[in-house]
């Protein structure tokens, strides 16, 4: 089975569904509501292991008993939390969001900032055999030391790029292969131009690069020239975790040996399906499901 190292922030999502979003100092009644896991690298772990692979992720937690609902949440999808910290004395990330009817989402997420960044433990472990490594921003030196292990053993590194760019500048130089939101390559660049954006990202650290735009699709740079795959066209539902789906589905791909244009043509299917369901992870795709939609 091929396994994918995922480092990165792990969280519980409160999710509401709304008919549009708050707007005013008042008391709403949500139409739906559940809770559900989430974070950048968990919830790519999660979309991994759905897909057919074996996820093990690597993330900061507090000693509470939001920890183990994450822990518990995650282990349930067969994700190995073996490299999962917990801090005492400290918090565990939760978030509040809102999905409105046309499916788009706002968060309010905490995060507690005294729980340590410093990863020397992690760049000191074991961390066994895995055939490609994907790290989010959200805990930069945990990307760099997953993304320079990755890199001494000659498999791909994935870095999903999400603002703010600059405190993972380490790990951008690190990455095999940098996958930039809209957002995170505009905070990049400091511009709105995303094929400017993917060159000059390209120059700068010798990566592969690509900018997942949502309903726009992927734009990737090719040989200096400037590509685009579409997304796969669904009726949407909810978009939330639809981006870590993305990112868990092409680094697996690429993980598998699959070039990197069939791997966006895989990620946008799979992240398609997500969006085209809701509850948050039940509605994570499976291989059968992806395989279906590509065939079909």
């Amino acid at each position: 089975m091929t396994t994918i190292l995922c480092a990165g922030v792990a969280v519980i999502d409160f999710v509401y569904q709304l008919d549009e979003m708050p707007r005013r100092a008042e008391k709403y009644r949500a139409k739906d509501a559940w809770m559900t896991g989430g974070g950048n690298a968990a919830n790519a772990s999660v979309a991994i292991s759905r897909l057919g692979g074996h996820a093990r992720l690597a993330a900061r937690l507090g000693d509470d008993a939001v920890a183990d609902m994450i822990v518990s949440g995650l282990e349930v999808e067969g994700v190995d939390c073996a490299l999962v910290r917990r801090f005492a004395g400290r918090k565990s990330s939760f978030s509040a969001v809102f999905i409105d009817a046309a499916g788009e989402r706002q968060i309010v997420n905490y995060r507690d900032m005294d729980i340590s960044f410093g990863a020397e433990w992690l760049a000191a472990a074991d961390l066994g055999l895995f055939d490609a490594a994907l790290s989010d921003t959200r805990w930069p030196q945990c990307g760099a030391a997953v993304l320079g292990r990755a890199r001494e053993r000659g498999v791909p590194g994935v870095l999903d790029a999400e603002a703010p760019i600059a405190l993972a500048e380490e790990a951008l130089l690190l990455a095999s292969h940098i996958a930039f939101s809209a957002q995170g390559l505009r905070d990049y660049a400091g511009h709105s131009d995303l094929a400017k954006g993917l060159r000059e990202a390209a120059r700068a650290t010798g990566a592969w690069v690509c900018a997942t735009d949502g309903a726009k699709g992927v734009l990737w740079l090719d040989g200096g020239e400037v590509r685009s795959v579409p997304t796969v066209a669904v009726a949407a539902v909810e978009t939330l975790g639809a981006g870590d789906v993305w990112h868990g589905a092409f680094t697996l791909k690429l993980a598998e040996g699959e070039s990197e244009e069939a791997a966006i043509h895989y990620a946008n299917a799979a992240a398609a399906l997500k969006c085209a369901g809701s509850g948050g992870r039940a509605s994570y795709p499976r291989r059968a499901d992806v395989d279906a939609l590509l065939s079909g």
